[in-house]
């Protein structure tokens, strides 16, 4: 580890023939905000829209120093990691294949044959990634390609420190804070790596979907431990399980360092550097903005960096995001409600909507009874205090009805 920042300067220069530093911003809007000097590390402008393309090119560039006749190159990814391995590919006139899951949406199977060219194959196998990933090691283990994991090795995480090296340089100081965040711990392990070496008083925090905290999990049981589950909208971090080797790099965190992002509330984050500053975050990317107003006291007046990690957002998934949004910001619900079949009924109903409430979704499910039928209806309104007069209207004329906003279970299979 001691020769890490050499090691971490030395790979920054090669990726330097690869493709220009990321920008490192300043945003006005949020510095503004919380009346300190917030500045964005662009890697969502890096060729392939992710760091990844860092740890794949150093991993294949340090390969091949040491076994140049090495020619076949594989992984296992359905994103960003992927698409890092295929522009390197083809960068060095290797041979790639890619092996990704059966799901994988066609837009991002589209950019990986894209980037990686007539050097790389893509091979859909496996309902699941650990299908997918086991196919790909057997692969490797018949052809004697060489595997490239996406965090848990040590040249991915060296390349992913080239991250730090361009921040000091950039900057010109260091900073007092950097906000990373965290899937399977590469661009973590790599920055802190090279920022504890060389710029000691920098502080960290590190950022999880709630639903992916496999740092957080591995630093409270003492070890990586694999989640039961994941919530996998955050798919560039929903890792379920930290890796080994980014985990010894990271054993020196504290849990309160490692702080939790809800899904929903990256909506919200991302549709406003959106539609407010222009920038196209996917909800991985959005994570180390997503969590300053948690730490608002803590960084005022203070020079804080947030690494934006990824921006392969597919629009498609927009009225998503929104919805999402809308939802954990308390100005959409979902209400089952049990209608009167009587004449009238219905006018009544409305009558108890709001000047800012508007219907979304109205749709009979099927009749409980003769006398009445249920009602799945969507309620939009512009302030989320106006529900609280929606639902006592409601219960001044007796309608029965059940909120399924929070029903993960419901909601799901209704709407």
């Amino acid at each position: 580890m001691h020769d890490f920042a050499a090691n971490a300067r030395a790979a920054t220069q090669a990726i330097r023939g690869l493709f220009p530093e990321t920008p490192l911003q300043r945003n006005d809007h949020l510095s503004a905000r919380y009346g300190a000097e917030i500045w964005l590390k662009r890697e969502d402008l890096t060729p392939v829209r992710s760091y990844k393309l860092r740890g794949a090119f150093n991993a294949m560039r340090k390969v091949r120093a040491v076994r140049p006749d090495q020619q076949h190159f594989v992984c296992a990814s359905a994103g960003n990691h992927a698409q890092g391995v295929a522009f390197a590919c083809r960068h060095f006139g290797v041979q790639g294949t890619i092996f990704m899951p059966v799901t994988t949406p066609q837009q991002k199977i589209d950019k990986t044959r894209t980037f990686g060219g007539t050097n790389v194959a893509v091979e859909l196998t496996g309902d699941y990634f650990d299908q997918t990933l086991a196919a790909a090691q057997t692969f490797c283990r018949e052809r004697g390609a060489h595997f490239l994991a996406p965090f848990d090795d040590a040249d991915v995480i060296e390349g992913q420190a080239s991250v730090a090296v361009e921040m000091l340089e950039q900057l010109g100081r260091a900073p007092d804070l950097v906000v990373l965040p965290v899937g399977g711990g590469g661009l973590a392990s790599g920055v802190t790596g090279y920022l504890c070496e060389v710029a000691p008083s920098v502080g960290f925090r590190f950022v999880e979907p709630l639903g992916g905290a496999s740092l957080k999990a591995a630093l409270e049981h003492g070890g990586p431990v694999k989640l039961p589950r994941i919530n996998s909208f955050v798919d560039g971090a929903a890792v379920a399980r930290i890796g080994d080797l980014t985990y010894r790099r990271l054993d020196w965190v504290k849990p309160a360092q490692v702080l939790l992002a809800p899904e929903d509330r990256i909506c919200i984050t991302m549709l406003e550097m959106l539609n407010v500053e222009g920038i196209v975050l996917e909800p991985a990317g959005a994570l180390s903005v997503d969590v300053l107003p948690g730490l608002a006291g803590l960084i005022r007046g203070k020079t804080v960096v947030c690494v934006t990690s990824g921006g392969n957002f597919d629009f498609e998934r927009l009225p998503e995001v929104k919805e999402r949004a809308q939802r954990y910001a308390g100005l959409k619900k979902y209400f089952i409600l049990r209608m009167p079949q009587r004449p009238g009924a219905l006018r009544e109903f409305l009558s108890m909507l709001g000047p800012e409430d508007d219907i979304s979704r109205f749709e009979y499910l099927k009749k409980s009874a003769r006398n009445f039928g249920s009602v799945l209806i969507g309620i939009e309104t512009k302030r989320a205090e106006n529900f609280a007069a929606f639902t006592g209207r409601m219960d001044a004329a007796d309608f029965t009805y059940r909120d399924i906003t929070e029903d993960e279970a419901l909601a799901e299979f209704l709407i």
